[in-house]
């Protein structure tokens, strides 16, 4: 599966990119998203997963470890980037969630077979 190119991390990035580079990015961000959605991710990937498939490869590239400030001596430098690190933001998570036809606030409790669903019923005054 391609989520997306290693061109197409070049211009994010905007510099040179070696390959081992583009497989580390990819991968890491392809396995991010499997471990949020699974086998629903496609194959092409649905639309709107590339753009966040990108900023977490660049986000690998980048800043891993999710620095947002660092100092030498009597110099700091703070970070403005909101996202940092090799993770899921919680938009990031909702977007992908919403792509791949996951419903909001589904969670292993809500989305198994109707067949395997607790029994219960509701009571409501008549």
């Amino acid at each position: 599966m391609i989520l997306f190119t290693a061109d197409e991390l070049r211009a994010l990035l905007g510099r040179p990119l070696a390959d081992a580079q583009y497989d580390l990015a990819h991968d890491t961000a392809e396995d991010i998203l499997r471990g949020e959605v699974g086998q629903r991710l496609g194959d092409p990937p649905q639309p709107g997963v590339k753009s966040i498939a990108m900023a977490v490869g660049a986000r690998v590239l980048t800043n891993p470890a999710g620095v947002r400030s660092e100092q030498a001596g009597g110099m700091i430098v703070s970070y403005a980037d909101a996202q940092t690190g090799v993770a899921l933001s919680d938009d990031e998570r909702r977007r992908l969630r919403r792509a791949v036809g996951i419903a909001p606030g589904a969670g292993s409790l809500n989305i198994a077979p109707a067949d395997a669903a607790p029994r219960f019923s509701t009571w409501r005054a008549s």
